[in-house]
């Protein structure tokens, strides 16, 4: 069964909001750069069969043959290891999506039913939401490559390598040093500048309506 593709502006939609919810959810930035990287979708990846383990146990003159199957408390074991997963920090994402509202209209265009709209007036509206994202970002944010080399060069990973800054992908053997293709340079954040709020609560308000009189 082939997926129905989303439309040219629908991915713009999917873009944008996704932009959001990476900022305050971490677990799925890093879900994210694992599917940006080629790992395939746990829903394609068809289920492991479960490995016989076959054990030899010497009874008297007779050979017992016991069948074990690994359960899932092992994975219970492992999940209970990992860290706590922090809270994300509603006011600073409210304030962002308000910036993003003042200088390119972020929500009106989402917001907006397009369907009767010709694609050359959706591409020049997602041209002026364009430039205005791009300019929160460059007067609020300093994004950097996490790498410096150009992507499809080799680069080598030395052992202790910081493994949030670098994902591997492909056939994972062994122990560092590796050595391998930059397939995306990623991006991160060296500094924010968000402005300070005198009322939090005034954050939740995007956009004011408007009363002409």
């Amino acid at each position: 069964m082939n997926p129905t593709h989303p439309s040219f502006l629908s991915r713009i939609a999917i873009a944008i909001g996704s932009f959001f919810a990476i900022l305050g959810n971490g677990r799925l930035a890093s879900d994210i750069t694992r599917l940006r990287a080629g790992e395939a979708l746990a829903a394609d990846v068809p289920p492991a069969a479960a490995k016989e383990v076959r054990i030899e146990v010497p009874v008297e003159k007779i050979v017992e043959v016991r069948v074990e199957v690994p359960v899932d408390r092992v994975m219970e074991k492992i999940v209970e290891k990992h860290a706590p997963v922090s809270a994300p920090s509603h006011t600073a994402a409210l304030q962002l999506l308000g910036l993003l509202q003042r200088e390119a209209r972020f929500v009106d265009f989402v917001q907006e039913d397009v369907a009767s709209y010709s694609d050359a007036d959706i591409g020049a509206a997602a041209r002026l939401v364009h430039e205005g994202c791009r300019k929160v970002l460059s007067a609020h944010f300093t994004i950097a490559p996490v790498r410096s080399e150009a992507e499809g060069s080799r680069v080598t990973l030395a052992a202790g390598f910081d493994a949030t800054e670098v994902r591997l992908t492909g056939n994972v053997v062994g122990q560092a040093p590796f050595t391998g293709t930059l397939g995306h340079r990623g991006w991160h954040v060296t500094d924010t500048r968000l402005p300070q709020l005198t009322d939090d609560k005034a954050a939740a308000v995007l956009a004011q309506a408007e009363v002409e009189l």
